[in-house]
């Protein structure tokens, strides 16, 4: 499709890497706030230094700092599930009902955004290795079928994360304070005093009206897959086995033995998921999901999966990788925050959206205003870091519902990467796909998807 070969050339022509981005993000920011925030009785030489100090306190913020952690564990641990033998087992026996590419794309879509609901991390591992393993068996078999339509539905998780379980925004809502802490310095006292100690995922990821947008999401992004498959022609495979499991080695002396005890390994993971329901039994019993909620479950749970030390420790050695641009850019654009809300660029922004916008629009204007964002801010955290402030300090002053004003930015900033390649990395090294194979199937997908996005938020 002559589409996707120009979008794909204008990303390697013109979008550079996302630190760079994050750079340039940072410069522009600088400049912004140096040329529009000033205030008259300041000269430029102080309030240049001024501007400076902001945005190294916004790096080293110690909750943001935190929140990296946090978002770095969640795609760390939910590779390293994936990477564990019960979930390799359940990848080769989903494979024996792909037959053909309409209902291999159908079925690998589908189980690849129902697993990336609950974690974006594991969904986008799983989806990849699905996709691989679907070629595998096609090949073994001489099953004719079209490979880059497989690799794009293993991606397509990436389109609903945000509005899920381990989504960025919602997560962290969830925190008490947390809402309160990032519009700290933004708000003034009497809209800081409209603003909750935390928004549940009852009001957001459970609330029913995104559960059915969810549930519609799935059913027409599969069947798009379905109907594409039927249409499509068969492609040349040529993969070797990808080893979904290398726990085989035999230790050979005591401190090996030690580290692949599956004694020690049932231990601590049994402690740990013991530890986890005695703490946290209330706050799921009301739906209270946090990040350290989420990341303690799936330690311990990922221990027992992969049954001792040393095949654990190896999973998140190959996992580890995932994480080097959310440990290098957070920082980067905890900065931009700091900078953002100290000069009151978020007032300015938010002032813009409100003078253009009404309850009704606002959401609307959210959703396009996320989507572009994602394309040069490829991280939901570092996203809701930046953006958030503006949605919330808007939503507040127009009346729009909280809940519903965050999950539009979940919703622009997740479909877009159906367009935005930096995370189709993973998926695109496992399958040895190219991305201009598989964006004229994640473009469809993506227009689908904002369809049903944007006629929700319209709706409810």
């Amino acid at each position: 499709m002559k589409i996707t070969k120009i979008i794909e050339n204008l990303f390697k022509k013109y979008i550079p890497s996302p630190f760079t981005i994050a750079v340039l993000l940072t410069l522009v920011t600088l400049a912004l706030a140096l040329g529009f925030t000033r205030p008259e009785n300041q000269s430029l030489l102080n309030y240049s230094v001024d501007i400076l100090k902001f945005w190294e306190q916004g790096i080293w913020n110690n909750g943001l700092l935190v929140f990296a952690y946090q978002m770095m564990l969640i795609l760390v641990l939910g590779h390293v599930l994936v990477l564990s033998k019960p979930m390799s087992n359940l990848i080769l026996k989903l494979t024996k009902y792909c037959t053909t590419t309409a209902n291999s794309a159908m079925l690998v879509s589908t189980v690849t955004m129902l697993v990336a609901f609950f974690n974006w991390g594991l969904g986008l591992i799983f989806g990849a290795l699905l996709a691989r393993k679907v070629a595998e068996d096609a090949q073994r078999r001489g099953l004719k079928l079209n490979y880059p339509i497989i690799g794009a539905s293993g991606y397509v998780g990436l389109m609903v994360w945000h509005g899920g379980i381990s989504g960025s925004a919602p997560i962290k809502i969830n925190e008490k304070g947390h809402i309160k802490s990032l519009m700290d310095s933004v708000s003034s006292d009497a809209t800081l005093a409209k603003i909750p100690e935390l928004i549940d995922y009852s009001q957001t990821v459970f609330s029913w009206w995104n559960l059915l947008i969810f549930a519609i999401v799935v059913i027409a992004v599969a069947s798009t897959f379905y109907v594409m498959g039927k249409k499509a022609d068969p492609t040349e495979i040529n993969l070797l086995e990808y080893n979904l499991d290398d726990s085989s080695e035999v230790p050979q002396d005591k401190a090996e033995k030690l580290d692949s005890s599956s004694i020690l390994g049932y231990i601590i993971g049994g402690i740990i998921l013991i530890t986890f329901f005695l703490r946290y039994q209330k706050d799921l019993a009301s739906l209270k999901i946090t990040p350290n909620l989420i990341n303690f479950f799936m330690f311990g749970l990922a221990i027992i999966l992969h049954k001792n030390v040393k095949n654990f420790t190896n999973a998140v050695g190959k996992s580890i990788s995932d994480v080097s641009g959310i440990l290098i850019q957070f920082p980067l654009y905890f900065g931009i925050m700091g900078i953002m809300k100290s000069t009151g660029m978020v007032a300015l922004i938010s002032g813009f959206f409100v003078s253009i916008s009404n309850a009704t629009t606002l959401p609307i204007f959210t959703f396009f205003s996320a989507g572009l964002v994602n394309i040069f801010v490829p991280s939901g955290g570092g996203q809701w870091v930046v953006q958030g402030p503006v949605v919330v300090e808007s939503a507040l002053q127009l009346g729009v519902p909280l809940p519903k004003a965050i999950m539009a930015l979940a919703y622009g900033d997740q479909v877009t990467n159906m367009l935005q390649p930096f995370w189709a990395l993973p998926l695109l090294g496992i399958t040895k796909l190219k991305a201009k194979e598989i964006l004229p199937y994640t473009l469809i997908a993506m227009f689908v998807g904002s369809a049903i996005y944007l006629l929700g938020l319209l709706i409810f």
